[in-house]
């Protein structure tokens, strides 16, 4: 009888730490932000932060891990109010994702990167996610390519005029010479100096990443502080006299495919690659680069009003 009452107790008792620490699991989550219907939590932005840390960043002791997602909060937090706003639009545009088309998505990452099914899943669950979270994930990115397309990418027409004026105001940068089509990542400079080293750190983990065969135009779009993120960091062509020092003197001791070490400039800390060395372009090429520029610097434009757009007419509430 004694027996069974301490078994009872001791059974009551692990009951009540589950029930009290679930309960604090609750109270610890809230609400960071509103956007429009929908609640962004504390644990979202924080399972987001955690999916996209490196393995150094999640090697750390606890207590410097949170002050680096502590220092990121704000941008994160802004990258899913934008990820919000595009998905609701899509909805409300009646725009859907169907589960072949999550499936093809899957496969075709699979054989982007020789992965089996099983390779798949345990690199998911390195980065502590389920299949299912990831297929989500996915999901979303699907539907925002759909609403971006439709909205803005379909609707951008360059006129071949357009690109006869600015090949004929731009003459001297298609004269021959050096011209290196790059890929950048760039993180602003810092209001604060102190502030660099932060900088310099976020550097130096892309640049392991990068060194660990992760692909340059994910991290760009992931990290990178320049429109350009919206093309996996793409810069196009450029010629060597349009650059500034800090640039021609990493590329000086580069080699197409090479990336840079961190460098700064006035505006910031870049990391670039060189895809691409010619001696000069032909008509042809000319003509197809600055399509592809003017396409582009429309879509980036057309982007950034369109979120714009879409936050003004949102109702927003930040509460970090």
């Amino acid at each position: 009888m004694l027996r069974f009452k301490l078994t009872t107790l001791i059974l009551f008792i692990l009951i009540l730490i589950l029930s009290v620490t679930s309960h604090a699991a609750v109270l610890l989550d809230r609400v960071v932000a509103v956007v429009n219907k929908e609640v962004i939590t504390w644990s979202e932005l924080y399972k987001m932060m955690e999916n996209e840390a490196t393995d150094q960043v999640k090697s750390l002791k606890e207590e410097e891990r949170m002050k680096i997602f502590k220092d990121s909060e704000a941008a994160f937090l802004e990258k899913l109010i934008d990820i919000r706003l595009q998905i609701q639009e899509a909805k409300r545009l009646g725009l859907e994702v169907t589960s072949e088309e999550v499936t093809e998505a899957v496969e075709n990452i699979k054989k982007k990167y020789s992965l089996t099914d099983n390779a798949l899943k345990e690199s998911l669950k390195k980065e502590s996610l389920s299949f299912e979270e990831y297929k989500k994930r996915l999901s979303e990115q699907i539907i925002i390519s759909k609403v971006v397309s439709q909205q803005i990418r379909n609707k951008i027409v360059v006129s071949e005029e357009e690109v006869k004026k600015y090949i004929e105001a731009n003459k001297d940068s298609f004269t021959d010479g050096e011209t290196f089509k790059l890929r950048q990542i760039f993180l602003g400079r810092p209001k604060d100096d102190a502030d660099k080293k932060v900088v310099e750190d976020r550097a130096s983990l892309i640049i392991q990443r990068l060194k660990a065969g992760e692909d340059f135009s994910i991290l760009a779009e992931e990290y990178s502080e320049d429109p350009s993120r919206k093309l996996g960091g793409e810069l196009g062509f450029i010629k060597k006299s349009q650059m500034a020092k800090e640039f021609v003197d990493a590329l000086n001791l580069m080699k197409a495919g090479d990336l840079s070490n961190p460098f700064w400039t006035e505006r910031g800390l870049h990391i670039i690659k060189l895809e691409e060395k010619v001696s000069a372009q032909s008509i042809d090429e000319t003509r197809e680069s600055v399509l592809k520029q003017l396409t582009e610097n429309q879509f980036s434009e057309r982007y950034k009003s369109w979120i714009k757009g879409l936050r003004e007419k949102a109702y927003i509430v930040i509460r970090l």
